[in-house]
Parts: structure tokens; sequence; C-alpha cells
């Protein structure tokens, strides 16, 4: 098993854990009873680990939602869901395994749902196209919502990506339309739509299945127009100012409340959700069952209506010219 995997800004606490381990081998070594000690430094260790997360910059925050033993879709799945069903295909191309949905049950409580899904390995990652979707990934999206529409089944989407794949052969398939056509059909929708952002929420890959009647974000992840990254060789030439360009693009989800493109900011455990995968996804589930339920009480033309007023609120703003 390879050892944990540790982010720049958490060297502290990577520091104090190399010192308990050495402490504990120490006493193993030495048949010295240093237990007050061990506890002292296991308290150090979780108040230290607190106090960072407790202060993460917009930067750190993109940096954990990256993280790679981050949970992903199909781990959210199959902890907080029951008899999940896959549905494959768009029915014109293949199979895309960057976007992955069927039905399921949360609670006893049916639902579609659909998400990103990234891979945890070099062979993982290449099937699944490092969590970039292609077009028949978002037209397969689509089928499934329609189908969902269909039985009225409410939706859950799970979004983490950094955006749809801009390769040749999604050009060639018309990716640009393909989003743009799930943008359109998601308003014509009549049951629930619950969207979260559990990881990266990159542009428009992440729009093409990110239209709903609520939109939720853990709290390390992040939703924006662009990538740090990106923003950053634009403004800057260089993308060695990412951690301004994260600041200034307002993308982590006590920005995106103030901004009312957020409806809530699901808490993640001490540590960010590849800390405690079973307590992130308590935690997700609550939530989407708490919005359905409330969602669910509204007809379908409430629905529709809630929706467009959504997204019709979206980008206002107050200001004078002088």
């Amino acid at each position: 098993m390879s050892a944990p995997i540790s982010l720049p800004f958490e060297a502290p606490i990577a520091e104090l854990e190399t010192k308990l381990k050495e402490l504990e081998a120490f006493s193993q070594e030495q048949d010295i009873d240093v237990s007050h000690e061990l506890k002292n430094m296991k308290a150090k260790i979780e108040q230290t680990r607190t106090d960072i997360y407790a202060n993460l910059s917009a930067w750190q925050k993109v940096q954990v939602a990256r993280h790679p033993d981050r949970p992903y879709t199909m781990d959210y799945i199959n902890t907080m869901t029951t008899d999940f069903v896959e549905i494959h295909g768009d029915r014109i191309h293949r199979d895309d395994r960057a976007i992955v949905g069927g039905f399921a049950k949360i609670d006893g409580k049916k639902v579609m749902i659909i998400g990103s899904q990234k891979g945890r390995d070099t062979k993982s990652n290449v099937e699944c196209n490092f969590g970039c979707a292609h077009p028949e990934g978002y037209r397969k999206a689509l089928r499934l919502m329609k189908l969902a529409d269909k039985f009225g089944v409410p939706i859950v989407t799970l979004i983490d990506t950094k955006g749809a794949y801009a390769g040749l052969e999604s050009e060639e398939r018309h990716i640009a339309e393909a989003i743009a056509v799930n943008l359109r059909e998601c308003f014509n929708i009549k049951i629930p739509i619950v969207c979260v952002i559990i990881g990266e929420g990159g542009s428009g890959g992440a729009l093409g299945i990110g239209i709903g009647n609520r939109i939720l974000i853990l709290e390390h992840a992040y939703y924006s127009v662009i990538s740090p990254e990106g923003c950053a060789a634009i403004l800057w030439k260089d993308r060695a100012f990412s951690d301004k360009a994260a600041e200034a693009l307002k993308i982590t989800g006590p920005d995106l409340i103030k901004l009312k493109l957020a409806d809530e900011v699901i808490p993640e455990p001490k540590g960010g959700a590849h800390a405690n995968q079973e307590e992130a996804a308590a935690n997700l589930k609550n939530a989407i069952l708490k919005h359905l339920e409330e969602l669910c009480r509204m007809s379908n033309e409430e629905i529709l209506q809630d929706r467009y007023d959504k997204f019709r609120a979206m980008g206002q703003f107050e200001g004078s010219v002088e």
C-alpha cells in the first residue's frame, strides 16, 4: 500500500506525523512508556490539520479538489447508494467512460445519478480520459436525463472535471454542440435536478451536466469558467501566478454563495474528503436528500420555473456610470 500523498501546504502535518512515527518506534525499541507524549503529539497533529484546513486559500482548495485520493463519482455511488444499475452508451457513437450514470436508490429514494469519472492509475485514467468527456459522454448524460424525465425519477449529477475534451476527435463529433444541446434540453426536463460539484468544476465540461434546480458544492471543491493556470497564462503570461488567478476568479464555495451561483456548501471531513470517504459520502447524501425533499413537493411547472428563474438571476450586479 502506497504512502498517503501530502500536499505542499500540509508540510507541517507531515513533519509532525514523521516525528510521531519516530516516537512510536523509539518506544517499542527501548520498551519505554511514552503514551502521554504520543497522545499530546496526536492531539497536536489534529489541531494543526484543523487550523490549516480552516484557512485554506483558493489555490490550496484547488489542490485539495485535485487530490489523487479524493473520492470520485463511483466512490460516492458505491458508498451512498444501493441498487445502482449503470446505463451505457449514447446510442450514436460509443460509451464514454468519462461520464457514468444509471438508476439507483438513496435511502430507498429512486434517483438517476450521473457524474464525471476520473481514474486512479494510468490504465483507468486512459479509459476515463482523465475525466474529460467527449461529445458522446454528454449525449449519454442527456439520454439518461430524458429517461429519468420519462419515468418521473429525480436527477442527481456529480461534477468533477477540469473540462470537456478539446482534442481533434472531440471537435469532429461536435463537442460544443453536444454541450449546448444539454444546456437547452435541461431547461425542459420537468423533474427535480440537483447538481453537486464534488471536485473540479471546470468550464463547459461542468455545465454540460450542471443545469439544475440546486447547485451544491463540497467545501474544498471549486467551480470556474477556466482553470487558475489557464487564467494566469492569459492575464499574467505566466502560470506561476495561478494562486493569484484562483483568488481573482472567486471559485470557492463561499464566493459562489455570495455571487448566488451556488445554493449550499457541503462540509467535508477534517483534512478533506480524501481523509474520510465514508463521512464525506454521508454529508453529501444528507444534503442531496434535503434538497430533493424540498423540490419533490413542487409541481412540474414550478420545477421548470424555479430552474429558469435561478439561471436568469445569475450575473446580475449593481453599479453606476460616472
